[in-house]
């Protein structure tokens, strides 16, 4: 499988690592250039490119920078990404922490709704709720007692199912979420690492009403050491 990551960080290593082990092919591109990321492409194996070569031909594209960074992405880096591309939005919004207000998302707008109206394209939700280590470190073989699950979101069913293979290969289970809010920070799901029966039905006892600690205030962002 050809495999695009824009976003380099602790998740997005997380993943070319993994993904290059997996024997997939791999380019990782970030928002300063292929430049800055020798040591990244060095200690993966995945070929550092620009955004849009990242993107290009790619059986899935994932997308994970910090969610109030994702207006700084190029406008063309999914130019040339078709409908047959699973494009793949594995951010949050944390905007006491870190993102700051988001009006659409305060007002009711889903994340990965509001990530599509930015990148144009739609989107799975997936890899959200799982700490970058554990997605590194936790994965078992199917069948495994208490193999961690993860819920996947999107309307397009084939693209889901392309994202569910590359979830089962790194060792955990995929399962359908049916709505992105259900896997939100604040929801049951998230960051628990759940089993299979565990994500269906913490994904039942979902509300779609943020939680108050996860809408932005007057003071917001702080940071997580210390959340306005």
């Amino acid at each position: 499988m050809r495999i695009g990551i824009i976003g380099a960080g602790m998740i997005g290593g997380t993943f070319a690592k993994r993904f290059v082990e997996l024997g997939h092919d791999v380019a990782i591109a970030n928002s300063r250039g292929p430049e800055t990321l020798a040591e990244v492409a060095s200690q993966t194996g995945a070929e550092a490119l620009e955004a849009r070569k990242a993107a290009q031909g790619r059986d899935v594209v994932v997308v994970t920078i910090q969610e109030g960074r994702i207006p700084e992405l190029p406008d063309d880096h999914l130019a040339e990404v078709g409908s047959e591309t699973a494009v793949v939005d594995t951010c949050n919004y944390y905007p006491r922490e870190r993102d700051g207000r988001i009006e659409a998302i305060e007002e009711g707008l889903t994340e990965s709704r509001w990530v599509e109206a930015q990148i144009g394209h739609p989107v799975v939700k997936a890899f959200n709720n799982i700490y970058f280590l554990h997605l590194g470190e936790k994965g078992q073989p199917a069948g495994s007692p208490g193999r961690i699950a993860l819920p996947v979101a999107g309307d397009d069913e084939a693209a889901k199912k392309r994202v569910m293979g590359p979830i089962e290969e790194l060792g955990f289970g995929a399962i359908d979420a049916g709505d992105s809010w259900r896997q939100q920070p604040g929801t049951p799901v998230h960051t628990a690492d759940l089993d299979a029966d565990g994500v269906r039905r913490a994904l039942g006892e979902a509300s779609p009403e943020r939680p108050e600690s996860m809408r932005a205030t007057d003071r917001s962002p702080g940071s997580f050491e210390e959340p306005r």
